[in-house]
């Protein structure tokens, strides 16, 4: 997975470490250090940790994004990109 600092590096975006990005329930989904620690997770409508990561290697449950949201399926020449509900 790409740091997010470096994702913003490449955009031109000034930012400052830690970074920190919370969800709309003020729950952590993404930190970031300057010594290139990071960890990310994901927690359902409830609160509950479904998933974490970390860039030393530590990984718990299985990610979202592990869905095929976003990829692109072809049915009868027409393609459709899909999308969870």
């Amino acid at each position: 997975m790409e740091k997010l600092s470096d994702t913003y590096k490449k955009l031109g975006i000034d930012f400052a470490f830690p970074i920190v990005i919370e969800d709309a329930n003020g729950n952590q989904t993404y930190y970031e250090l300057s010594d290139g620690y990071w960890s990310r997770s994901e927690r359902d409508a409830i609160g509950n940790r479904t998933y974490f990561e970390d860039s030393e290697g530590l990984w718990l449950g299985t990610p979202r994004s592990a869905t095929c949201e976003g990829k692109v399926v072809e049915v009868d020449g027409i393609k459709y990109k899909l999308k969870a509900l």
